[in-house]
């Protein structure tokens, strides 16, 4: 009975109903949009560190992140890639040999990191190939050839199609020196990398620092961020008797994710301020609507309607109304965030965030958009009509039944 009266009151009153529906209804979507815009621009994020810098899962050494090294390898990494790219959820993996030395051209010369990379699999796993804006990628076999970073190129002057001699130590105590021909410059959009970057083909890496099927570090890409930590378990379970050390994005750079989690709390208080807007909203309508109907409430209660009848009945009208908000506020925050996730909002200018380049902001649709606006809005509406319901449950007939 209860309900019905309360579905009666609500089609009753449409003005009040409307005013408070449409309170929930751009409560609901304003909180949808910010988290479709705060998921799809970490997610961006996110994919665009992993896949052009560290990948979302590295193997090293045990030891070799807290210390660098050239001496500390991983032996056969053909072998142990194999392995990998058997583990379910991996899409690619790709070995890299690192070191420090001096690059030269002509009389210019500044420190350089020399990156050897395997250039079919680092295509494969980071879009190597993406980052040459001028001139062309190394060549799948050994030639020495060499891809420097726009950065380093201002430094040295140096132009597609002169020569870079390196000077370094091989890990036999030798002297590590060669000329390699540049063939392109890349940007990776990381300004400090593209100062010192120079990528060379592992094997010339190999030759040049006397490291035969040795490599410094092996990067896995897996098929969905998602799966991160369920492929890394997988590893250590494989590699748990090697000398092997497995380590996910997240703290390979730790800095870079410390910063990201700060920043998405500052989006949580952004969250709390739009649900306080939609409570507000929510409880000055239902107020409004005790105080008009104060009459009303004196007539249920002199006929015999008991006071938690009239709370509860207070209680269903708001809910019902949220129900109905929330069905249409989903839909329309899936229209929103779909239509941004495919055209999204661009910047006047471009950012940077952890050193990376943006242009445009692109929104994403998944299950939080609707869950947590949902939860918000029918916890936020059942809470603040908690005090209005009480105060008609209160309400004396006598007192009530005099009201105009």
């Amino acid at each position: 009975m209860i309900l019905k009266i309360a579905f009666r009151n609500i089609f009753r009153q449409k003005r009040r109903t409307i005013l408070t529906a449409l309170a929930m209804i751009v409560g609901f979507t304003l909180l949808s949009l910010t988290i479709g815009l705060s998921d799809g621009a970490y997610g961006g994020i996110i994919e665009m560190f992993t896949r052009n810098r560290t990948g979302h899962i590295q193997v090293h050494r045990a030891g070799y992140l807290d210390k660098p090294s050239l001496y500390e390898t991983i032996d056969g990494y053909a072998a142990i890639g194999e392995t990998i790219q058997g583990t379910a959820g991996v899409d690619a993996w790709t070995p890299r040999v690192y070191a420090a030395g001096l690059g030269s051209v002509g009389e210019k010369s500044t420190a350089v990191q020399i990156i050897g990379v395997d250039v079919a699999r680092e295509i494969q796993a980071t879009r190597f190939n993406n980052k040459v804006v001028e001139g062309r990628v190394l060549g799948e076999a050994a030639s020495h050839e060499a891809v420097i970073g726009k950065g380093l190129a201002k430094v040295l002057s140096a132009k597609v199609g002169r020569e870079i001699v390196v000077f370094s130590q091989g890990a036999d105590g030798s002297l590590a020196n060669d000329m390699y021909k540049i063939v392109g410059i890349a940007e990776s959009g990381d300004d400090p990398t593209d100062r010192t970057a120079c990528y060379l083909h592992i094997e010339d890496a190999q030759e040049l620092f006397v490291l035969p099927g040795r490599a410094h570090e092996i990067v896995v890409i897996v098929s969905k961020i998602n799966q991160v930590d369920k492929v890394r378990n997988a590893f250590e379970a494989k590699f748990n008797n090697s000398p092997l050390d497995v380590a996910p994005w997240q703290v390979i750079a730790k800095s870079f994710y410390r910063a990201m989690k700060a920043d998405q709390q500052g989006d949580a208080i952004a969250r709390w301020v739009i649900m306080l807007i939609v409570a507000i909203g929510v409880l000055n309508t239902v107020l409004m609507s005790v105080l008009e109907r104060t009459r009303e409430y004196g007539v249920l209660k002199a006929v015999g309607t008991k006071p938690t009848q009239i709370f509860w009945l207070v209680i269903c009208e708001v809910v019902v109304i949220a129900l109905g908000s929330i069905c249409v506020g989903a839909l329309l925050g899936i229209f929103v965030n779909y239509v941004l996730s495919i055209y999204g909002i661009t910047y006047p200018e471009e950012i940077t965030y952890g050193g990376m380049k943006f242009k445009t902001l692109y929104a994403e649709v998944n299950i939080r958009c609707l869950i947590i606006p949902a939860i918000t809005v029918l916890l936020s509406a059942a809470v603040v009509s908690l005090f209005p319901a009480i105060k008609a449950a209160r309400i004396m007939p006598a007192k009530a039944m005099r009201t105009h």
